[in-house]
């Protein structure tokens, strides 16, 4: 049985078209996909995240617990600071990317994929062991929107939250808005500067009308799925369930830059992620652009040289650059950028080109 987010009467209002998603009625667009992800480089969209989930750790062994997960480390933050971090099990593979944020010593919150929401929290209970933790799965609780693009520092001001106010990059605040408690980070998904709104569930429709008042004069649109995944493919961020998974470990994904190679703790899956530094990948995760007029699907094959080397793991058109663009894992791992390659589109192959994972310049930090 699918869920509603609280948001769910405020997309219908709004003409947005409904689909399933993760077990969630969700919009996936309210104009056209293209418009509102133009909208967002320009000026702001609000995006309903309330299908995130939120997990609470606390305790006196609250970071040593954390430290067990993950291949980053989570030491190095302090006060109100975030860490794009991943479970990793056994074998390294992808159990889930989320953003660890300490809220201040002992107590930490764990934002997570819709999906992997019941995962997370049974992973982190079935390792608990003897730490003294607290660990809270409070997604019911509360509802989540993302303001993201070049005016969202301005909306969030005028509806009240002064710039001053406002969390820097990568980071997280405490606060009351619109009178209520709520959590406000600043880290998005679109590669443009915004920020996370979570408040109860009670309490989730005001501030989305709130917000789309305020900023009416600067352009802020309602934003859906769709767009929210071309912005992060453009911005080449992954997602889980096509990029990252169970049987993908964080170097394989492309994710090196978030190993921490001197953490000295311990944690599920180390091992494996050790060797692979040492020893090389049996995969990597490429981002390509296509020669030829088509468009690479999830689930596509890559082809080099006529033999299928790989798989599509995002494909869409760029709406930024009018291109078609695509991330896919290859078992040549010697590929490089501006090489050829050819993507199966309906039993013909067309040409594609490797670049750089980052398709656009990203525009994400803030003051």
């Amino acid at each position: 049985m699918t869920k509603r987010t609280y948001l769910y009467n405020e997309h219908v209002k709004a003409n947005a078209k409904i689909v399933d998603f993760a077990g969630w009625e969700m919009p996936v667009q309210y104009t056209s996909i293209i418009e509102e992800h133009n909208n967002v480089r320009k000026n702001a969209g609000l995006f309903d995240v309330s299908h995130m989930g939120e997990i609470f750790v606390s305790g006196k062994d609250a970071l040593s617990f954390l430290q067990t997960f993950f291949p980053q480390n989570v030491a190095k933050l302090n006060d109100t600071m975030a860490l794009y971090c991943q479970f990793t099990n056994e074998n390294g593979g992808i159990v889930d990317d989320l953003i660890v944020y300490k809220l201040k010593d002992n107590e930490y919150l764990l934002v997570v994929n819709a999906s992997r929401v019941d995962v997370d929290y049974e992973w982190l209970v079935a390792h608990k062991n003897d730490f003294e933790v607290i660990i809270e799965n409070k997604s019911d609780v509360y509802s989540m929107v993302a303001l993201q693009g070049p005016n969202a520092a301005e909306i969030l001001a005028l509806a009240g939250y002064e710039k001053e106010k406002q969390p820097k990059t990568f980071h997280i605040k405490q606060d009351k808005f619109i009178g209520e408690d709520v959590f406000i980070s600043r880290t998005g998904y679109t590669g443009e500067d915004g920020f996370e709104i979570i408040i109860r569930n009670e309490k989730i429709a005001e501030l989305w009308q709130l917000l789309l008042e305020k900023g009416q004069n600067l352009g802020i649109m309602p934003i859906g799925l769709g767009a929210r995944d071309t912005l992060r493919l453009e911005s080449a961020m992954s997602l889980y369930g096509h990029e990252l998974d169970e049987d993908t470990t964080p170097l394989e994904a492309g994710l090196k830059w978030t190993i921490d190679k001197d953490k000295q703790e311990n944690y599920i899956g180390k091992n494996v992620i050790q060797n692979q530094l040492q020893n090389g990948i049996r995969k990597k995760l490429i981002a390509f652009k296509m020669i030829d007029r088509a468009i690479a699907r999830h689930g596509y094959e890559i082809y080099k040289n006529n033999e299928q080397i790989g798989i599509v793991t995002s494909g869409c058109i760029s709406p930024t650059l009018n291109i078609n663009i695509g991330f896919g894992y290859v078992s040549d791992t010697n590929l490089k950028i501006n090489d050829t390659i050819q993507i199966m589109v309906r039993n013909k192959l067309y040409n594609a080109q490797i670049t750089e994972k980052n398709f656009i310049k990203k525009h994400n930090k803030g003051n």
